[in-house]
C-alpha cells in the first residue's frame, strides 16, 4: 500500500466520520426545535442539551479531520492500521454512533404520552457531556501530534508529562463511567464491565467502612444501592476512587477474580485438565550448562530475601515423566516436544496464575503442550526487580528440568499478558546477558513496554477505561518501579516460614491480600522432596489424582447446579431466573448456549439487585432516607486537595529490564521471533506498537495484531464475551505459529 493509499484511505475516514457528523447534528436540530417551545425544566434542559451537542461537533469535527490526516505516520505498517491518534478516532466515532441511536430514540417517542421525558434528559446531558470530553481530548491529542517526529509516539524528552497533562483535570472523566460506560467496546462486554464497575464501587464501601468484614456488608447495603440506580453516583464514585484509592485497593479489588465463583468457571466452560498444580521452587543454587559451560543461575533474593518461587504446571494431558505423576496407574502420553513459560498480568501487584486459568486450560488444549505459569510475588512489597529475577529463575529451572513437566524442551515458548509479558521480554534480556538460551519465540499479549510517566495518545484511554482507570495505572506502576525505600527486617533468607505464633485473623487476610494464592482443588509440591520420593510415595500420588478427579468431577455437577442460571420458570407469578442442573460432560467446550448462560447470569446480577430494592420499597424501607456519611465516603469522595499530578512526581530509571522498549539495539538483534497481540483500546497499545516497530527496523521476526472493540485484559473475559473467545484462539494461532512443531524432525 502506498503513502497516496494511505492518504486515499485517510479521506474515506474523514468523510465516513463527516457524514455521520452531519447526520447528529440535523438530529440534534430536530430534537432542539420540538423542545424549543417546552417551558417545563426538562425540556429546556433536553433544548440546551441537543444544542450543546451541536456546537460541540463543530469543534470536534474539525480536529477530528486534521489527526485522521496524519495517523498512518504512525502505523506500524500499511497492513495493520493502529495507534493511539487512530484509537480515539474510533472512540469518537462510536460516540456519534452512540448519540445518533439516542436521537432517533427521542425522535420516535417524544410526542407520546408514554415518552419519560426526565430518564432521558438525563441521558441526552451525559451525551452532551462524552461529545465535550473527547473534543477535549483531541485537544491534547494536538498538542502530542506537534511534539511527534518521525512516526514517534512518545514525544521528546524535553516535554515533560506534566507539560501536557497538568490540565487533565479539564476532561469530565465522570461521563465516560455513568451512563454512557462501556459504549466503545464490543456488545458481548459493555453490560459485564458495567457490572465490573458497579462491583468496584460497592466494594470501596465494604473496603473503607470499619468493623469486620460481615458488620461491613451489613453497614454498606443500604448505602450501594445507590450505585444500582444511579450512573451519576456510580461515575462519580469510580472517579473518586481512580484518584484517591491507594495500591492496596487495586491489589483487593482484582484479587476479586480469585473468589469462589471465577476460580471454578473453568471447571464449567472450559476443558478439562488432567494436570492443574503448583509446585514450589526452593531457592537453592544451581546451574546450567551451555556449550560446555557452566553458568550459575541467579537466586532471587531482593526485597524479600531467599522465599520458594511458585509454579503452576497446567496440562491437558498426562506426558510421561511429569512431576507428581506415575505411569504405572494411567496411560501417559510421550513427552511433548513443546513447553510454553507464562506469565499473567495484574499490573505487577495482583493476580496469579489462578486467575488466568481460565483460558489457559483451552490453550493447554489446542496447542498439546504443557503450560508452565510462573505466579511471582508481586509489588509493593516485592517491586522490581524481584519478579523479573523470580521469573528467570523459574526459567532456567524449566530449561534444566523440562522432562519432570512432561517435555523434552526442544521448543520452549514464552507466553504472558500486560504485566507478564513485561517480564518475559525483560528475563530474554536478562537471559541474552547472562549467556543463557532465551526462549526460541515470545508471545506477549498487551504488553507495556515502556514503564515511564511518558504520555502517548494510546494512553490518554485511561482517562475512559473502566479496568485501567489513570489512578490505578500509576499506582501500579510506582509500586513496582519506584517503592519506598524500606529495608527487609528479620527476614529468614532460607526459609518461606516464620513463627506460627500469634497469627491472627487479620494477619492471614493480609497476607493474602500480599501473595498470589493458589487453588485449594490443586495439589502443591515441593520439587525436592518429590525428587528424592520412591514407588511408594509416587503411589499414593497417584491416589491423591484419582481422588482429585473424582472430587473435581462432583464438584463441576454440584457448581452447575447451583450457578447456571435459567429463566424458564416462574415463582408466584413473575418470571425470575432459577437454578438448573447441567451434565459434566457439558463443560468440555465452550458453546453458545453455555457462553449465554454464563453472560446471563452476570447481567441479572444486577436485575435481582433491582428487584431486592423494589420489595424492600413495597415494604416501606425508605432508601432516601437521611443518613451519615460512611467511612468510605468521607475517604473517597471528598474534593482532593490540590492535583493528582502531585502524587505522581517520581523518576522511574530508564533501565531495559524495566522497559524493553530501551534496550540496546545489539541486545534486540538477537531477540527470537515476536508475536506481539494488542487492541484498539488498549493503554498500552502505543508501546506495542513502538516496541513492534523498532524490532522490525532491526529486521527481527516480529508480527503485530490490533483487535477491535476489546478491553485491556480480555483473555480474562475469554469465556464469557464471543468476541474475547476470539480473540484467545488468535493468541493460539500466533503461538502454534512459534512452537512449529510440525517441521521438528521426527524423533529417533
Amino acid at each position: 500500500m502506498t503513502d497516496q493509499d494511505n492518504v486515499i484511505n485517510g479521506l474515506e475516514h474523514k468523510e465516513a466520520s463527516a457524514s455521520n457528523i452531519e447526520v447528529l447534528k440535523d438530529l440534534c436540530e430536530n430534537n432542539a426545535n420540538f423542545f424549543a417551545q417546552d417551558t417545563s425544566e426538562n425540556g429546556q434542559r433536553l433544548y440546551i442539551s441537543f444544542m450543546g451537542i451541536k456546537e460541540n461537533l463543530d469543534e470536534i469535527s474539525q480536529k477530528m479531520a486534521r489527526i485522521a490526516s496524519e495517523v498512518h505516520r504512525f502505523d506500524f505498517d500499511e497492513n495493520t492500521p493502529g495507534n493511539g491518534y487512530r484509537s480515539f478516532l474510533s472512540v469518537a466515532n462510536s460516540a456519534i454512533d452512540y448519540g445518533i441511536a439516542l436521537n432517533k430514540k427521542i425522535c420516535l417517542k417524544r410526542a407520546s404520552a408514554f415518552f419519560r421525558k426526565s430518564q432521558l434528559t438525563k441521558d441526552v446531558e451525559s451525551c452532551a457531556h462524552l461529545i465535550a470530553s473527547l473534543d477535549t481530548c483531541f485537544k491534547h491529542l494536538e498538542t502530542l501530534l506537534s511534539w511527534s517526529s518521525a512516526g514517534n509516539l512518545f514525544p521528546d524528552e524535553e516535554h515533560s508529562p506534566q507539560e501536557l497533562l497538568s490540565n487533565y483535570e479539564d476532561i469530565n472523566q465522570y461521563c465516560f463511567y455513568g451512563r454512557c460506560m462501556g459504549f466503545q467496546f464490543c456488545e458481548s462486554l459493555k453490560n459485564i464491565l458495567q457490572f465490573i464497575s458497579m462491583s468496584m464501587a460497592i466494594f470501596s464501601e465494604i473496603y473503607y467502612n470499619e468493623g469486620s468484614f460481615f458488620a461491613k456488608a451489613t453497614t454498606s447495603l443500604m448505602a450501594t444501592s445507590k450505585y444500582v440506580n444511579d450512573p451519576e453516583q456510580r461515575a462519580r464514585r469510580i472517579v473518586n476512587i481512580s484518584q484517591n484509592a491507594d495500591v492496596n485497593f487495586c491489589k483487593a479489588f482484582w484479587f476479586l477474580s480469585e473468589n469462589e465463583l471465577m476460580t471454578n468457571m473453568p471447571y464449567v466452560v472450559a476443558p478439562s485438565v488432567a494436570v492443574s498444580r503448583i509446585i514450589s521452587l526452593p531457592p537453592e543454587p544451581f546451574t546450567l550448562e551451555v556449550d560446555g559451560q557452566e553458568i550459575d543461575v541467579p537466586v532471587p533474593s531482593s526485597h524479600i530475601g531467599r522465599k520458594p518461587v511458585q509454579v503452576r504446571l497446567i496440562s491437558h494431558e498426562v506426558h510421561e515423566g511429569m512431576i507428581g505423576e506415575a505411569s504405572n496407574k494411567y496411560k501417559s502420553k510421550p513427552p511433548a516436544r513443546g513447553l510454553i513459560i507464562h506469565c499473567h498480568g495484574g499490573g505487577f501487584v495482583a493476580q496469579s496464575s489462578l486467575s488466568h486459568e481460565c483460558y489457559l486450560r483451552e490453550w493447554a488444549k489446542q496447542l498439546k503442550v504443557p503450560i508452565l505459569s510462573i505466579d511471582y510475588n508481586l509489588a509493593p512489597e516485592a517491586p522490581f526487580p524481584r519478579a523479573l529475577e523470580e521469573v528467570t529463575y523459574a526459567y532456567c529451572w524449566a530449561l534444566k528440568n523440562c522432562q519432570l513437566l512432561g517435555s523434552t524442551g526442544e521448543r520452549i515458548i514464552g507466553a504472558g499478558d500486560s504485566a507478564g509479558a513485561n517480564l518475559l521480554l525483560s528475563t530474554t534480556l536478562k537471559c541474552l546477558n547472562l549467556g543463557i538460551p532465551p526462549p526460541m519465540g515470545l508471545f506477549v499479549a498487551y504488553v507495556p513496554t515502556l514503564v515511564n510517566f511518558v504520555p502517548s495518545p494510546s494512553r490518554l484511554l485511561c482517562m475512559m477505561d473502566p479496568l485501567l482507570p489513570f489512578g490505578f495505572m500509576m499506582r501500579c506502576l510506582k509500586a513496582y518501579a519506584c517503592p519506598d525505600n524500606k529495608k527487609v527486617e528479620n527476614c529468614d533468607q532460607t526459609s518461606d516460614t516464620e513463627s506460627f505464633e500469634e497469627i491472627s485473623e487479620s494477619d492471614l487476610m493480609e497476607l493474602q491480600a500480599h501473595k498470589s494464592p493458589v487453588s485449594e482443588t490443586s495439589d502443591t509440591l515441593t520439587y525436592g522432596s518429590l525428587n528424592s520420593g520412591g514407588e511408594d510415595d509416587r503411589n499414593k500420588d497417584v491416589d491423591l489424582q484419582q481422588s482429585h478427579i473424582e472430587n473435581s468431577q462432583k464438584y463441576v455437577s454440584d457448581f452447575l447446579e447451583k450457578y447456571v442460571l435459567d429463566s424458564d420458570t416462574e415463582t408466584d407469578g413473575t418470571r425470575v431466573p432459577v437454578l438448573k442442573h447441567e451434565s459434566a460432560t457439558s463443560s468440555q467446550s465452550i458453546d453458545d448456549s453455555l457462553q449465554s448462560k454464563v453472560s446471563s447470569f452476570v447481567s441479572n446480577l444486577k436485575w435481582r439487585f433491582n428487584s431486592w430494592i423494589a420489595e424492600k420499597a413495597q415494604v416501606g424501607v425508605d432508601f432516601m432516607v437521611p443518613r451519615s456519611a460512611s467511612a468510605a465516603e468521607k475517604y473517597l469522595d471528598l474534593d482532593r486537595q490540590g492535583s493528582l499530578l502531585d502524587e505522581f512526581k517520581f523518576t522511574v530509571p530508564k533501565d531495559p529490564y524495566l522497559s524493553p522498549f530501551c534496550a540496546k539495539d545489539e541486545d534486540l538483534e538477537r531477540f527470537p521471533p515476536v508475536r506481539v497481540l494488542t487492541v484498539h483500546l488498549d493503554p498500552c497499545l502505543d508501546d506495542c506498537v513502538m516496541f513492534s516497530k523498532r524490532l522490525k527496523d532491526l529486521n527481527k521476526d516480529v508480527h503485530l495484531d490490533i483487535l477491535s472493540g476489546l478491553p485491556h485484559g480480555f483473555l480474562n473475559f475469554s469465556l464469557i464475551s464471543k468476541e474475547a473467545y476470539e480473540g484467545s484462539k488468535l493468541c493460539i494461532k500466533r503461538i502454534n505459529e512459534l512452537l512449529n512443531l510440525d517441521n521438528l524432525p521426527p524423533l529417533q
